[in-house]
């Protein structure tokens, strides 16, 4: 039986299909790829430009990606799964917690944090397991963050995760098909000031009430 075979007939019967090293980093480069091309094209990214820009052919690509939602769904896994992970890591090994979230702020622009919402807008299902765990664990991965910056009484105390993931996924995307160049020394800047307008004490009193990620599910 032929691997194309084999992991079709795998996730027909829904085994974990395990794959080659070299696969596996087939697979790893074409959600990179993934998430590069969402950020500038938006989510209808052609995917013979993902294959290309992942370095496989299309039949590659498709060999492990039956369609485009399922790729989607890959992508978005990875986004949520690579942010928590800068969260986590930021958090354990900062000293000053206000640093923890400069920090990760900056690092989720690494994340291509701001492919999430053309992907969480392109009709995949919000509510798969794989998608809900991955949400759980970066919603308490960024509060953990926000949670100490605020203990520490350097974080305002009238914002909360929806606020901070709304600003950070719209400072990190440019418009689609822009052709931005350079475009991550402007994200840096940006959010530079956005943080010092995060910082206690308050400077003004915002208007509404802060956003959680429930909030920005049922708005979606």
């Amino acid at each position: 039986m032929t691997d194309v075979a084999t992991c079709a007939q795998s996730r027909k019967q829904g085994q974990p299909h395990r794959l080659r090293a070299d696969a596996l980093r087939n697979r790893e480069r074409i959600v990179a790829a993934a998430r590069e091309t969402v950020v500038e094209f938006g989510a209808d990214a052609p995917l013979d430009e993902i294959a290309r820009r992942a370095g496989v052919g299309n039949a590659t690509l498709y060999r492990h990606f039956a369609d485009r939602p399922e790729l989607i769904h890959h992508v978005t896994l990875s986004v949520m799964s690579r942010t928590a992970e800068r969260a986590e890591s930021a958090l354990a090994e900062e000293s000053d917690a206000f640093q923890a979230l400069r920090r990760f702020v900056h690092d989720a622009v690494a994340e291509r944090i701001g492919a999430l919402c053309p992907l969480l807008s392109d009709g995949i299902d919000r509510d798969h397991p794989d998608l809900l765990a991955a949400r759980e664990r970066l919603e308490a991965a960024v509060e953990a963050v926000m949670g100490a910056a605020r203990d520490s009484g350097q974080l305002r105390t009238d914002v909360a995760v929806g606020d901070l993931m709304v600003a950070i996924t719209q400072l990190t995307r440019p418009l689609p098909s822009s052709g931005c160049q350079d475009f991550d020394r402007f994200v840096h800047r940006h959010l530079q000031l956005f943080l010092d307008g995060l910082q206690a004490p308050a400077r003004s009193e915002l208007p509404g009430s802060a956003a959680t990620l429930d909030d920005l599910r049922r708005r979606s």
